[in-house]
């Protein structure tokens, strides 16, 4: 018979010592795709990573595709979860807001450059079903993006498609070369490019 203590171990069901070891995972997947790269890393790093043994990587995640997709989700949540309040903070000129807000996203890169290296690098060409996970904040991206260079920042203006795509190319390009170079420019002088960009969303 199972009992209550049996259940509920440190004040924590089954349930939520499951949940917590998933977040290890994934924060471990992080740090580990960070330092070595998704295709260098294995699952016994990202379960050292996470101070975890490997039996709990199969509890949560069918591989390491799976995992990836969850640390990557995860990051891109942060991102725009931030870039979102900086957007909503800054009610002036789309110029000074797309500057705020692409300044806060080159910040968020240098600041955290294992989440960085997952968001801009690993992610890209892993597989099918990867793809359209990223395909997904692609199309995300290019929304904030429009909300941020919107005359009103109540107002969502819709450029054609393909237009939207090349901006977020744009950004996210100059992202992934500002990486390479190990951030050798300022965040405001690489914010000031993305940004002429990102007029075109404007227009």
């Amino acid at each position: 018979m199972t009992t209550a203590r049996a259940r509920n171990y440190a004040g924590l069901s089954a349930e939520e010592r499951r949940l917590a070891r998933r977040e290890r995972l994934i924060e471990g997947a992080i740090r580990a795709y960070g330092e070595l790269g998704y295709r260098n890393t294995t699952v016994k790093a990202v379960c050292e990573a996470a101070g975890l043994t490997e039996r709990y990587f199969y509890e949560s995640f069918a591989n390491s595709e799976a995992l990836l997709v969850a640390a990557f989700e995860t990051v891109s949540r942060r991102v725009f979860n931030c870039l979102e309040e900086v957007r909503k903070e800054h009610s002036g000129p789309a110029e000074e807001r797309g500057h705020a807000v692409l300044r806060a996203y080159y910040q968020i890169l240098k600041d955290e450059p294992d989440g960085a290296r997952l968001f801009v690098i690993e992610i890209a060409r892993v597989g099918p079903a990867v793809d359209a996970v990223w395909a997904g904040l692609l199309q995300q991206f290019g929304d904030v993006l429009a909300r941020m260079m919107a005359p009103d920042s109540d107002i969502k203006p819709k450029p054609g498609e393909l237009v939207r795509a090349g901006v977020v190319g744009g950004v996210v390009q100059i992202a992934k070369e500002w990486i390479r170079s190990g951030y050798a420019r300022s965040v405001d002088a690489v914010a000031a490019d993305a940004l002429k960009i990102c007029r075109v969303l404007a227009a």
